[in-house]
């Protein structure tokens, strides 16, 4: 029993003083001759089953089946795109002036972007990230064989920052859907992808936390619920696969926490749940089918609890509600707080906004609210963002995207300081027709379009969608005098 003691003691010491690392190995400490204190043992109350579970995806060759599973169906994504630059061609050695829009000329260069993508099909649909081919005029996918192809972009969605290609090919290796609702903290995951351009790179580690929302994408109707990972992954990655220990797809790689531009730590990958929904509408309709509960919320905590002077510390408070949304429509009032969705309890806001977005326009879910500190069951039918159930269809939500440019509506103060009824803001322009056809600036305000008034995003959205051929956008410059004309064909 002694002996027993004494390497049980042996094998403590090693769990506890591992992180005591000295260049070449481990070094572990044991006092042999100090007296050593009661041992008790404290048995194990996990359910044989779960046991038998853990060590079962822990083990060594459960990861090296789903790497050997994964690598085949992940692909190498190539994106070639047009960088526009201008050139001076007028010298001004005193800086007196030193504005392109009127001595510079438009300059364009051939660019390479790379990344990652996963078969979903053997057919040749492929998941990636929006941000891999977005402004690409040609996407190349290469196969873990190095067979080349050149792929069709199905559909995009900025809002997830997930986008469909399409080779024409059969008979591919593809990954199958796991569940992201499954995944457990703590769970063995691999990340499957291209970094810096070396192909068939498996990463692992274990699920750090689910429903993470890291305020990384741009579109103003952005949902993140990311899955977290300590699984390394780097430039190249992105759009690449996140499987669990059976070798299902569990989530797309995106995004990683650094300082450096490089691995420090922690990665997120969009979960499946969203990816087979948005994947699903791409492929029936060219663009996602989304659904919104139209509220302004704020996720609470003890903080937030103390000064809304509310008991509740967990779920999703109703600060506000939209005229057109859904939620009004159901009777959801300002100061009701959501704390389930279809029996599902609601831990924070970036759960509310993933498990809504998987829906679509006329579906309805049940939520659970409090409401003056009682629970209230009701009925949402939801909408889409223009107030109806209709489909929306691709050509009208594509036309704003093709301008290459991010737009933000203007505020009550703004348009009453620029005397203005109403205007769109270019904060930033990428490759589009904007770009390419114009000498546009960023910070220029769309007012009109073809002589008829642009109120916002909503209004230009609506009336781009009816136009082709050519249009002329009219509007200001705020630091500037005059209107300003510019034409580009649709």
């Amino acid at each position: 029993m002694k002996t027993i003691l004494k390497n049980y003691l042996m094998l403590l010491s090693v769990a506890v003083l591992g992180g005591m690392a000295t260049l070449g190995g481990y070094k572990f400490f044991i006092e042999e001759d100090a007296p050593r204190p009661e041992v008790g043992f404290v048995e194990n109350k996990l359910p044989t089953m779960q046991v038998g579970e853990m060590a079962h995806l822990g083990s060594l060759p459960e990861l090296t089946v789903a790497a050997s599973v994964s690598t085949p169906a992940v692909v190498h994504v190539k994106s070639n795109f047009m960088l526009q630059t201008r050139q001076n061609n007028l010298r001004d050695p005193f800086g007196f002036f030193n504005d392109d829009f009127f001595f510079g000329r438009p300059r364009s260069r051939q660019v390479q972007s790379s990344g990652s993508g996963v078969i979903t099909s053997p057919d040749g649909y492929i998941v990636t990230n929006n941000h891999v081919i977005r402004d690409a005029q040609k996407v190349e996918v290469i196969l873990e064989d190095g067979r080349s192809y050149d792929a069709q972009i199905v559909g995009t969605d900025p809002s997830t920052d997930l986008a469909l290609l399409k080779i024409d090919e059969q008979d591919l290796a593809f990954l199958s859907f796991g569940s992201s609702d499954d995944l457990q903290v703590g769970e063995w995951v691999l990340a499957v992808g291209n970094p810096f351009n070396l192909t068939s790179t498996v990463t692992a580690g274990i699920v750090s936390a689910k429903a993470r929302d890291i305020q990384i994408l741009k579109d103003r109707l952005a949902i993140e619920s990311f899955i977290q990972t300590d699984a390394a992954v780097n430039p190249g990655n992105s759009g690449g696969a996140l499987v669990n220990a059976r070798g299902e797809l569990v989530g797309i790689n995106t995004a990683i926490a650094s300082n450096t531009g490089s691995y420090s730590g922690y990665s997120f990958a969009v979960p499946a749940e969203i990816v087979k929904k948005v994947l699903r509408d791409l492929m029936t309709h060219g663009v996602v089918q989304r659904a919104f509960l139209g509220i302004d919320m704020v996720e609470l905590n003890g903080d937030v609890a103390r000064k809304l002077d509310i008991e509740s510390t967990q779920g999703v408070y109703v600060r506000g509600v939209s005229e057109r949304g859904s939620a009004r429509a159901a009777g959801i009032q300002e100061g009701d707080i959501f704390v389930e969705l279809d029996g599902n309890k609601l831990r924070n806001a970036a759960e509310l906004t993933e498990y809504v977005g998987r829906k679509r326009p006329g579906d309805a879910i049940w939520a659970t609210i409090l409401r003056d500190g009682q629970p209230v069951k009701v009925q949402i039918e939801l909408r889409n963002y223009e107030g109806t159930t209709d489909i929306v269809r691709k050509p009208e939500a594509q036309t704003l995207e093709s301008l290459g440019a991010e737009m933000e509506d203007l505020g009550a103060v703004e348009l009453e300081e620029l005397n203005l009824r109403g205007g769109v803001r270019i904060t930033k322009l990428g490759n589009g027709k904007l770009r390419q056809f114009t000498d546009i600036r960023p910070g220029f305000i769309v007012t009109s379009l073809d002589n008829q008034a642009v109120e916002d995003l909503e209004s230009l959205r609506a009336l781009l969608s009816r136009k082709s051929g050519g249009v002329m956008i009219a509007g200001i410059y705020p630091d500037r005098p005059g209107l300003y004309y510019y034409a580009f064909g649709m």
